[in-house]
């Protein structure tokens, strides 16, 4: 069985720790592989080669740096078959998924080939007499990222390549549920040209994780996650002296105005409700109709579209739905379902009963729908991060607005209508880091800025896009002044150095 150590200097690195941690395949339930978990020392061997290895890239010319990313964008392109098989049989989604989330992590390697011209700094001529202003971006050193099992390509993918074109090294600690695909594109990155010690890949639990924190040489962390372990991370890498940026969770809206495109609306749920089995921070888990006719139109369009969802392991090609990670996830997600029931809302579709010949110690979920929730209930406050949509109707426009903004978690949002008024009233008042209109699930392109409001976020950054660019690197600004009068050459000492 194969057991994944770190990845250091361009090199598989075993470690000396003896901890490890089982890799399991959620469509079967079976062991497939084994992480080493990193000790403290292995952490601090590996984020002390990532500080020597920190002057000379820092030093490399963001053209060359960009070369790199060029590069490692075509390997990637011509692996991503190759590496969604691998993501698809340790994280369980369907092989469109995670195709689809390879290629949004390509598209943040894309932004970073243009560092040159993102890292230009700004000059003012003659802010008085004889005094020139300009500023200019540098690295900041060893920069960490800590990212969860639910995109374990993508999630790493918005932070180390705008980090490293920005001249930092990095240290990745990706989940120990679903490492094996970091290690390859590890792999594929030096490939790519990359020195050694500029990229690396440490497995391991909350005690790498808190190595990382605790660390003198790491200057900031990336995390993306639960809302606990985010506030956590920013507590104590800020405690640190660290610059932190946590993306955390979230419990999205999309409201569904009386003129509305109910086929489309449906389509739209379907995706975001349910890809990736739900499983993701961005998934669409409120549906809030405005009015009662709209809401018993919605769920009679919607309900037999979630019964019909096609439930199966990731190597059957009509898979819409895959396993959800783990056994204590499949637990969490039942838990949910039997409070929503105890509390009163209607489960119109429920997914629970789902058995798949030779699958039947997998981790599966069917598409489950309530309607009549309240947002008093669970299931409508706290995040699930499985295959379960909520209806939560709203009396008016103005209720639906005020749902969202009450809630405790700021991610994402969409609305989806005909009426450009409303639409543009929508996105302007919502407290939300991300809005949609008639797009289900908003995440920017990666030349703009991903990031929530409230509690989805701790720092002052979001990830990639500018923001990416100004959390990787200091500002720095040089005020000029030279003496007046030009020297010609015949006033120069040549041999001697020293002016006549």
């Amino acid at each position: 069985m194969n057991i994944l150590g770190h990845f250091v200097s361009n090199e598989f690195w075993p470690g000396a720790s003896n901890r490890i941690s089982e890799i399991v395949n959620p469509a079967t339930g079976a062991v497939t592989g084994k992480a080493t978990l990193a000790s403290v020392e292995d952490v601090d061997t590996i984020v002390r080669t990532a500080a020597e290895a920190a002057p000379g890239w820092a030093a490399t010319p963001p053209a060359k740096r960009a070369m790199v990313m060029f590069e490692f964008r075509d390997l990637l392109k011509k692996h991503t078959n190759e590496l969604a098989e691998l993501l698809s049989s340790e994280h369980g989604k369907t092989l469109p998924d995670a195709k689809g989330e390879i290629a949004r992590g390509i598209e943040v390697v894309e932004f970073a080939c243009g560092i040159p011209q993102l890292l230009k700094g700004e000059y003012s001529e003659a802010v008085a007499a004889n005094v020139d202003c300009f500023s200019v971006r540098q690295p900041l050193g060893v920069v960490a990222g800590i990212t969860p099992f639910n995109f374990p390509a993508m999630v790493p993918l918005w932070m180390y390549p705008v980090a490293i074109a920005c001249g930092n090294t990095f240290v990745l600690k990706p989940s120990e549920k679903d490492p094996s695909v970091v290690m390859r594109i590890a792999e594929l990155l030096a490939q790519a040209g990359l020195p050694p010690g500029v990229f690396n890949v440490v497995n391991g639990d909350k005690v790498a994780v808190d190595a990382l924190l605790d660390h003198p040489l790491v200057e900031a962390v990336s995390f993306v996650g639960s809302t606990a372990i985010g506030r956590y991370i920013y507590s104590r890498g800020s405690a640190n002296g660290k610059r932190v940026q946590a993306l955390c969770g979230a419990k999205n809206h999309l409201v569904v105005m009386p003129d509305a495109d109910l086929e489309q609306v449906s389509d739209a749920l379907i995706g975001s409700a349910y890809g990736s089995a739900g499983e993701r921070c961005m998934a669409i888990s409120v549906a809030v109709p405005v009015g009662e006719d709209t809401a018993d139109r919605l769920v009679d369009v919607l309900a037999p579209r979630v019964r019909a969802l096609k439930v199966a392991p990731f190597t059957d090609p009509s898979s819409e739905l895959g396993p959800v990670i783990s056994k204590q996830s499949y637990d969490h997600i039942h838990s949910y379902i039997e409070q929503g029931l105890e509390k009163g809302a209607e489960l119109v579709v429920d997914g629970r009963e789902i058995s798949l010949q030779g699958y039947e110690d997998g981790y599966f979920i069917g598409g489950c729908l309530f309607d009549r929730v309240t947002p008093d209930m669970p299931i409508y406050k706290d995040e699930i991060f499985g295959p379960v949509l909520s209806v939560v109707r709203a009396a008016s426009y103005e209720d639906a607005v005020g749902l969202i903004n009450d809630h405790e978690y700021g991610n994402g949002t969409a609305i989806f209508t005909r009426d450009g008024d409303a639409a543009r009233d929508f996105w302007a008042r919502v407290r939300i880091g991300m809005v949609g209109v008639n797009v289900p699930i908003p995440v920017p392109v990666a030349y703009h800025s991903f990031g929530g409001w409230k509690r989805s976020l701790f720092g002052d950054h979001h990830i990639h896009g500018m923001e990416g660019v100004r959390f990787n690197t200091r500002l720095k600004t040089m005020t000029t002044r030279w003496p007046s009068g030009i020297r010609t050459g015949a006033e120069f000492d040549i041999t001697g150095g020293k002016v006549v």
